[in-house]
């Protein structure tokens, strides 16, 4: 049983650093701006955030 803990913190520990290379390791790195309002051909398609909008009166 530790051993299997053991293993699935190794494997989960390695995803992590694997997805934060970037972050991590990069001087100035962060996480790239997923949000719609900022994405220029989601702009061009006019598609936008519903949050942006009187969607909720």
């Amino acid at each position: 049983m530790i051993k299997l803990l053991l293993l699935t913190l190794v494997i989960v520990g390695l995803a992590v650093l694997l997805l934060g290379v970037k972050i991590f390791f990069v001087k100035g790195g962060r996480f790239p701006n997923t949000h719609i309002h900022d994405n220029a051909e989601m702009r061009k398609r006019g598609i936008t955030c519903a949050k942006d909008k009187d969607f909720f009166e």
